[in-house]
């Protein structure tokens, strides 16, 4: 049986996924071929005529849906199998990362004078009741007029939220749940089961990148009677005239034709390497680029976020053309014992920061086509940098009331890593 999808990209309709006998492939349309707007969904899809079969089409559009347990459970809602990416994307894929949509033929997206008539905003006790489903029910699948989908294994939703000023002087947020395939603004995670504290740890993390000056995702903690949630501002959601409007994205496994479960370099997943190659083939001027994402390297090794994977860098198309997205997606996880020491990808030859000395960092930076002078002096600023930074984020979360112990674990942590760092590259001077 044949099945098919319409693709809708910034409101037009530009191809058709197809499913025959279960393989995928994507075509797409003439008319779109011939627009003066015509650009591809993916550097692994450019555009043509000729349809593209499942080993291309699959890694793309896989990369829309959720992972692990949390696509099993979605699939279990939708009662389909967890590896049928169309049905997946044919039950969730109305909101999607990027400005995708994928509908139904004889479907179209909603109209923009109808957009605010499609959020339903969320008392409190309707909130926390969302909160509270979530573990059993991913992304709210299945529920009447939500089709949300997201990349990732962590529990989150998308949302619409809107900030208000308190009388305590502290931030609190309105939410809603976007329907009709209306796009959202913000990203709401609740905490991740087994981590502790794993939403003060992000917020940190992510606080700790914009102190550094890193284009960091904007994170805000937020609660709801006995439940404390994460609330990340979309990179690649705007407003304009009022109105929510989406900007394109893709990340650096869709980018590069890997599927999402081989994001990790140990199983044939994207390295350091190719992510560099990979923005200096497609982003202009190549350089800002090359320099944000050595940071985002840096900063990661030097707070512990050993899940830096491929998919946690993107391609973020805006009117500026092609930029490497703001970071997103940090957790200190090596201040966690029983959470792998591993990190996603190669520092050199090593995938443990006990074993990382300069010279593998020299590996890094020949292996990534970057000078390694440039390299050693950007290692030692910001290991020179993050104590202090830390030190002061953490009394600015403490008198925010956003204090976990956590936090602490994750200062401390990063004051071994960067002094031993210093010392590792003072020896090898």
């Amino acid at each position: 049986m044949v099945r098919e999808l319409n693709v809708w990209f910034f409101g037009e309709c530009v191809g058709a996924l197809t499913q025959d006998e279960g393989y995928l492939s994507f075509q797409y349309l003439p008319e779109w071929l011939k627009s003066r707007n015509a650009r591809p969904l993916s550097q692994s899809l450019p555009l043509r005529a000729e349809s593209f079969g499942d080993r291309i089409a699959k890694p793309f559009f896989a990369g829309l849906l959720p992972e692990g347990d949390k696509r099993a459970a979605v699939a279990s809602i939708l009662k389909v199998s967890s590896k049928n990416d169309f049905a997946l994307l044919d039950g969730i894929g109305g909101e999607c990362a990027g400005a995708l949509i994928l509908l139904e033929p004889g479907q179209t997206p909603p109209v923009k004078a109808h957009a605010s008539e499609s959020v339903e905003w969320l008392e409190e006790d309707h909130l926390l009741a969302v909160l509270e489903r979530l573990p059993k029910r991913p992304l709210l699948a299945g529920e009447p007029g939500l089709r949300l989908s997201l990349a990732g294994a962590q529990e989150k939703l998308p949302v619409v939220a809107r900030e208000l000023s308190g009388k305590d002087g502290l931030s609190h947020f309105e939410i809603g749940l976007p329907k009709n395939n209306i796009p959202s603004s913000h990203i709401l995670k609740s905490e991740i089961s087994g981590v502790d504290g794993s939403i003060y740890n992000e917020a940190f993390c992510l606080a700790l990148g914009r102190g550094l000056k890193l284009d960091a995702t904007t994170a805000k903690i937020g609660g709801t009677k006995d439940k404390t949630y994460l609330l990340v501002e979309r990179y690649d959601r705007f407003l304009e005239d009022g109105q929510l409007r989406r900007l394109h994205q893709e990340d650096f496994c869709q980018a590069l034709g890997v599927a999402p479960e081989f994001k990790y370099q140990n199983e044939g997943g994207p390295t350091i390497a190719d992510g560099f190659e990979l923005l200096r083939k497609v982003t202009t001027p190549s350089a800002p680029n090359l320099l944000r994402l050595l940071d985002y390297i840096i900063f990661n090794c030097l707070v512990g976020n050993n899940d830096a994977h491929a998919k946690n860098f993107s391609l973020l198309y805006s009117q500026s053309g092609i930029q490497l997205a703001p970071l997103y997606d940090v957790l200190s996880t090596a201040v966690y014992p029983d959470l792998s020491d591993s990190m996603a990808m190669k520092i050199g030859s090593k995938y443990h920061f006990d074993e990382l000395h300069a010279r593998h960092w020299v590996q890094m930076a020949e292996a990534a086509k970057l000078g390694a002078p440039q390299l050693k002096r950007r290692v030692m600023e910001i290991a020179s940098q993050l104590p202090n930074l830390a030190k002061e984020l953490e009394s600015r979360f403490e008198a925010k009331e956003w204090s976990h112990p956590i936090i602490a674990k994750i200062v401390s942590l990063i004051k071994e890593r960067c002094a031993t760092t210093v010392n590792r590259f003072s020896i090898a001077d």
